[in-house]
This record gives structure tokens, C-alpha cells and sequence, in this order.
């Protein structure tokens, strides 16, 4: 017999073993050649996997490093010479400021003219920020968590960013000098435009000789969980990503799914949700999929997986969902309204008691979300579900 929910797991997995931050990093710096000395700034969700990349691979060249990154996201001991920096993400706050003055430090401090490796994933524009005199903190905060809020795309919130930041937008060139510049980056924006991730710490950059590289996206995950799919199973490498309303978005996908042959379905994903005054538990994955549950008919043999890349999902240690034709029902048996709970931001709340919430702790890479549709030919009366 076989367990559906564990091979969606499955590919899922092995598409974040491609796109991890140690080994993509690993990988650019293998395939450069290049082992001189350098000073190495990692900085984002992924800038522990990112670091250990170009640790793995330079070995005793690297002369001194930062590391800045999420709370939570460090999980080993780093050597001696690296200086690590916790701070705020989605919504940045004091400790995102001091990891602007600390890089700003860090950065001041090497001697002329020695190269510095950027090492730029997702969650870069929350966790470190030096603000224009015109802006404060709290005017920040208040910006972010309005757009948030109103569902913005990323593409907007870090052009505000890079309006109000004195090293968005390229601005930290100033405080680089006239030092070789090297970057590696791991996208989590559609387009994979480098003056988005992060809000474009480096980007523009000032002159032709710049050097730099992304090293891992969502495309190339998405091409990975295609490759570990069974070889009879037919796979669907979707052409559309998937932008905007999560709730519309996901009826969307339903349907597309009820359209189709039998197979495998994979999409890229970035969505959006509107939370009311006071949300509740859950993220724009766990939305998704809760949404997507209320559009299966009881009979549908189709199983979905909505979930983040990084191990988190808004403000959840849940890095999404795996629902299937009795996600409702399991919900209900709970005594639990899915649409109260959707209308609610509360979804986490329901797909923990149907027992279809993914957990994964930080998985060293950020490249936004993925959408794994199976639909089989006709229902598996004798397979039991297994919470994810």
C-alpha cells in the first residue's frame, strides 16, 4: 500500500536538499576556483547554511566573518572569529537596527582593500536596518506590518525599504571602499531580480566589476522535486507561479487539479493574505492549504502540500500543510469551523487538529514557497492518514 502523504513529504524534502544554502554555496565557490583569503558577511534566514558553504569549501582563508540571522536560525557552534547576530524578522525591531550598526562596524573595521564575500538570502531586509534621519523605528514597524497586513507582494515592501534605509538599494557600497566585492545569493523573489532580495543591499552596484551569482531559487527546487518523483508517476512542472490572494488562489488550484490527468502538479508560490484586526495561527501556506481543503469534494483522490522553504510560515515555527479530501472532516470531529477559522487568520488552529500541519525547523535555504498537487486515478479506500 501506498502512503501518498509520506511521497509528497518526500519530494518536498529533496527539493530543499537542493537548494540548501551549505551546499549551494559550496558548490558556486567550487566551480569559481578561487581559494584566496577574503572576509565573509552572511546575512538572512539562511546565512548559518550559507556561511558553512564557504567555510566548507575556503577552510582556513577566511580571515573574519558577520553573521546575521533570524532568532532561532543558528543551530551549531560557529568558530571564534565569526560574530553572530540574531534579529527581528518579519517585522524588524531593535535588534534589527543593532545588526545594521554592528555590520556598519564590522564593515569600517577591515583593513583597505582586503575582499569581502556577501553571502544574501531572504529575510535580509527585516533583520538588518540602518534608517534615513527622517524615519524611526516605530514608523517602520508601523509601515511593515500595514502591508503586511494588506496582503502587499515583497516586491513592494522592499522597495519601501529601500526608500527609507541608508544601506538598501546599493547604499551600502559606501561604507565598502574600494575592496574587491563578491555575493552569492539565494533568491526568495519572483524574477529572482538581486535588487529585491534583501532590498538589493549591493544592488545597484557602482562599477562593472562586481562579481556576483544566485546560487539557488525556486525554480531549481521545483526542478528537483520533479526529479525525485517515482518514474511511473507523470510529473507536471507548472509554468504558472502562483501570485496574490491565497484563498482565491487556492480554489484556483483546485480546480486545475479536478481539470486534469492523473500526476504530480508543482508551483512556485509567493501569496498573500489580509488579516483582520486580531489574527490568529497560521501563515500564507497554512492558509492556502486550509482553503484548498474546503474546495475538494469528499470522493476526490487528491492530496495538496502548500509550504515555505525557510521552516516557518508568518509568524509560525510551521512551515505549512498537507491536506487531503479529510482535512473538514478531521477539523470538524475537533468541533472546529473552517471558514470561521479562515476568516480569523486562523488556520493553523484548524489543520493542527486534522493533523495535517509540516514542521521542519529552519532549513538553511529561502526560496519563497511550493505548491505539490498529487492527483491519483481514483480513491484509495484502505489507505490511512498519517498526520504530516
Amino acid at each position: 500500500m501506498t502512503d501518498h502523504r509520506t511521497l509528497l513529504l518526500e519530494i518536498y524534502a529533496a527539493g530543499l536538499a537542493a537548494v540548501n544554502g551549505e551546499m549551494a554555496v559550496y558548490q558556486a565557490l567550487l566551480a569559481k576556483g578561487n581559494r584566496g583569503a577574503c572576509h565573509v558577511v552572511a546575512i538572512g534566514k539562511a546565512a548559518e547554511a550559507m556561511f558553512m558553504g564557504a567555510s566548507r569549501y575556503l577552510t582556513t582563508q577566511i580571515t573574519s566573518a558577520l553573521l546575521i540571522t533570524k532568532h532561532g536560525h543558528v543551530s551549531v557552534p560557529l568558530p571564534p572569529y565569526v560574530q553572530v547576530v540574531e534579529a527581528a524578522h518579519p517585522v524588524p525591531d531593535e535588534s534589527s537596527l543593532a545588526a545594521g550598526k554592528q555590520l556598519l562596524t564590522y564593515l569600517q573595521a577591515l583593513p583597505a582593500n582586503e575582499p569581502v564575500l556577501f553571502l544574501i538570502s531572504g529575510g535580509a531586509s527585516s533583520l538588518v536596518e540602518v534608517l534615513d534621519a527622517g524615519w524611526s523605528l516605530p514608523r517602520l514597524q508601523q509601515a511593515t506590518q500595514a502591508m503586511l497586513a494588506n496582503g502587499a507582494v515583497i516586491s513592494d515592501i522592499n522597495a519601501m525599504r529601500r526608500a527609507l534605509s541608508l544601506i538598501k538599494g546599493g547604499k551600502l557600497w559606501g561604507y565598502l571602499g574600494e575592496r574587491p566585492v563578491s555575493c552569492l545569493l539565494i533568491s526568495d523573489v519572483p524574477g529572482d531580480d538581486p535588487a529585491v532580495i534583501g532590498s538589493g543591499l549591493l544592488f545597484p552596484a557602482p562599477h562593472d566589476t562586481f562579481d556576483w551569482q544566485i546560487v539557488a531559487s525556486n525554480r531549481q527546487m521545483l526542478a528537483a522535486m520533479a526529479a525525485a518523483a517515482p518514474a511511473d508517476l507523470p510529473v507536471h512542472l507548472m509554468p504558472d507561479f502562483i501570485e496574490g490572494d491565497a484563498e482565491v488562489n487556492a480554489q484556483w488550484c483546485v480546480d486545475q487539479l479536478h481539470e486534469s490527468a492523473p500526476g504530480l502538479y508543482l508551483w512556485g508560490a509567493e501569496t498573500t493574505v489580509q488579516l483582520p484586526l486580531n489574527p490568529g495561527r497560521g501563515g500564507r501556506n497554512q492558509h492556502f492549504a486550509l482553503a484548498a481543503a474546503l474546495y475538494l469534494n469528499p470522493d476526490d483522490a487528491i492530496y495538496l502540500l502548500a509550504a515555505g522553504t525557510d521552516g516557518t510560515d508568518g509568524v509560525t515555527a510551521d512551515t505549512g500543510a498537507l491536506v487531503d479530501s479529510g482535512t473538514v472532516s478531521r477539523g470538524n470531529d475537533q468541533n472546529l469551523d473552517p471558514w470561521a477559522c479562515l476568516r480569523a487568520a486562523d488556520a493553523g488552529t484548524f489543520l493542527e487538529a486534522s493533523g495535517d500541519l509540516i514542521h521542519t525547523g529552519p532549513t538553511g535555504t529561502n526560496v519563497m514557497d511550493v505548491i505539490i498537487g498529487l492527483k491519483l486515478p481514483c480513491k484509495t479506500s484502505t489507505e490511512q492518514h498519517t498526520p504530516a
